[in-house]
């Protein structure tokens, strides 16, 4: 048995205390939700209708966190985990949830993250599914930690509720077929000289063109987007599921262009361009402001090899992003992705201030999307909610939210 934690709170229930729960919801964070009279006990890895055994491990002040047992009475919608590490490996939370459910309760969970957070009440579309559910991503990052005298220790991802140990994992079914073919030729290159590191490392496999896996994250690396050839550096952000983004990207287009009256596209956080060189062809111009000047010349380079002529890229100024937009407002939508953080507050205040007629806001964390709107809500009002799951088996989605100047 193990140790009770020395900072363990015994109340409302003992340490390894065994309940028996029936779960209600799922959290925004893949957390089965059951409730003993008023109190909420969350439990990983238990799926909503089900009546489950749970030990406690955490009491909170205001919530208890369990473990699963025993499923007692299972959902309908639970599945068989294709991975054998699911509930070790912490990158995954829904494979033992059938992908139709995992859909169903993505939107719930935007749409409840709306009210409780803006007190916005707006009716979300259904998430728009992944063509492609396992072996989609293109993109992983293995670690390992420092080896201890010469010996390679393991290596892949975050043992599921932990911070620091890592599970090795020799395969990752939601990793494409080419970058699993190419790992075990990369674990045996970092084991063989495990005497050479001298701490720990990320380790970079990503899926280019004609089936080259990059693990130099300062090479270069090609996406196709549809009939849209992108360059980055491998170690760049781009998005990471190639089956989705052609419907992703024309989604952003179509909803800039919504409503009529639109001419101009303005990208606020474009990276190397995807959404503002996929877009540009319907408007009379289109402008890509990026903060960070590597990824502008990726950006330049990308619109050159497409045979775009009416799309630019300015490397902006945090302090004064739209400063070289010239763009008539009123006839100008603004597209924004900005990483998980959400947009800083002095972005927001300069977004409000230039006044665009249209706004598409694209976000990988909806609670910070959502925390956004409220300073938006009152000079923007929504016109649609667009889910896209690029990351199915797991907690997260992407959120594109269309606003309309009031």
């Amino acid at each position: 048995m193990s140790r009770k934690p020395k900072r363990f709170h015994p109340e409302p229930f003992e340490y390894h205390e065994e309940l028996e729960l029936t779960i209600e919801s799922l959290t925004n964070l893949g957390q089965g939700v059951a409730r003993v009279d008023d109190w909420v006990v969350f439990v990983t890895f238990a799926l909503p209708g089900e009546k489950v055994r749970a030990r406690v491990f955490r009491n909170s002040s205001s919530f208890s966190e369990a473990d699963l047992i025993e499923v007692i009475e299972p959902s309908p919608d639970r599945v068989e985990p294709e991975c054998p590490l699911f509930t070790q490996c912490g990158g995954c939370q829904y494979q033992n949830f059938s992908y139709e459910a995992q859909l169903q309760w993505k939107q719930q969970q935007v749409a409840e993250l709306l009210q409780r957070m803006a007190g916005i009440e707006f009716p979300v579309d259904p998430v728009h599914a992944s063509p492609v559910t396992y072996g989609y991503r293109s993109k992983i990052t293995p670690h390992f930690q420092k080896p201890r005298e010469g010996e390679m220790g393991a290596i892949g991802f975050l043992l599921f509720g932990r911070r620091q140990q890592i599970l090795d994992v020799a395969n990752c079914p939601i990793a494409s077929d080419t970058i699993n073919a190419k790992l075990p030729e990369v674990r045996r290159e970092v084991t063989g000289r495990a005497s050479t590191y001298k701490k720990g490392a990320t380790l970079l496999l990503r899926d280019s063109l004609n089936g080259y896996v990059c693990t130099d994250p300062t090479e270069m690396c090609e996406q196709m987007v549809g009939d849209l050839r992108f360059s980055f550096h491998a170690g760049e952000f781009f998005q990471n599921n190639p089956h989705i983004l052609p419907a992703f990207a024309d989604h952003v287009k179509t909803e800039a262009l919504s409503g009529g009256g639109v001419e101009y596209l303005v990208d606020a956080y474009c990276g190397s361009g995807l959404f503002c060189l996929s877009s540009a062809g319907a408007f009379r111009e289109a402008v890509g402001i990026e903060i960070s000047e590597s990824s502008i010349d990726w950006a330049r380079r990308n619109a050159e090899q497409n045979d775009i002529s009416n799309c630019r890229f300015v490397q902006g100024d945090a302090s004064d992003i739209f400063a070289e937009v010239e763009f008539n407002p009123d006839k100008t939508a603004v597209v924004i992705d900005p990483p998980r953080k959400g947009s800083s507050p002095e972005f927001l205040k300069q977004l409000i201030d230039y006044r665009p007629r249209r706004v598409v806001y694209v976000s990988c964390n909806p609670a910070t999307q959502i925390r956004d709107l409220e300073l938006l809500k009152e000079h923007y009002e929504i016109t649609r909610i667009q889910p896209f799951d690029l990351f199915p088996q797991t907690r997260h989605l992407e959120c594109v939210v269309t606003l309309q100047r009031k």
